[in-house]
């Protein structure tokens, strides 16, 4: 099984002074699920090369198993240090795609075409699109076959507007991801904050925070493993 995870590139948060990135636990978590299960990771990046890291992720408050596992991981580094470009990524080579959430997918990877079209090239072909916590984000312009917009009919989650208020960030993002799922015809799920929840409707599975990104990648695992 070969799984591609798709990281941010950018690092700056909206007008302010403050740095983002993708968060830590969102890319380690899901990593070693899917490591530990024998998957083949690739990692890639809209710029490629190193992706920014959410400083706040790195804070101690934000350590768990799998951060902490990443860090005395030199492969794994190694692995971050040199993600391909978008460019680079052929969907026929892989199995699934997942997006780790952070602020910066809200900024780069929404509106990226190349991004946009490997989440199409992977719907039409059957293969699991999965996101968790801000990263549901590059669902939105995303379309099927037909012309609507993915999540549209579908059950979904991402990181809420009342979780988007208690960081104190709801007037720097460029927008809410529930009010934008929602908006987009997304059936739009969530329980309370910064308890873990993932929800799978056929093969889109998304997450609500960071707590969830184990499950989510959880969740993933398992379709991959019904389809083998």
């Amino acid at each position: 099984m070969k799984v591609l995870m798709v990281l941010t590139s950018h690092d700056k948060l909206g007008d302010t002074d403050h740095k983002t990135g993708f968060w830590v636990e969102e890319f380690a978590a899901p990593y070693y699920v899917f490591v530990d299960a024998g998957v083949e990771v690739t990692l890639a990046s809209p710029k490629g090369g190193k992706p920014p890291m959410d400083p706040n992720s790195t804070a101690p408050d934000a350590q768990t198993e799998a951060t902490e596992r990443l860090e005395n991981d030199a492969k794994a580094q190694h692995k971050l240090e040199t993600t391909c470009t978008l460019d680079d990524v052929d969907p026929d080579d892989f199995d699934a795609i997942f997006y780790p959430g952070g602020h910066g997918p809200l900024w780069d990877l929404t509106n990226n075409e190349k991004s946009i079209k490997l989440i199409e090239q992977f719907w039409s072909k059957g293969k699991p699109v999965s996101a968790v916590c801000h990263a549901p984000a590059v669902l939105l312009n995303a379309k099927t076959p037909s012309g609507d917009p993915i999540v549209q009919g579908r059950t979904v989650t991402g990181f809420s507007n009342s979780e988007e208020a208690a960081v104190e960030l709801t007037d720097v993002v460029p927008f809410l991801l529930e009010d934008e799922l929602t908006a987009k015809g997304g059936h739009y799920r969530k329980v309370d904050d910064w308890q873990a929840y993932a929800v799978q409707d056929g093969m889109l599975i998304t997450g609500q925070n960071p707590a969830s990104s184990e499950q989510t990648a959880q969740r993933l695992l398992d379709v991959l493993r019904a389809m083998v």
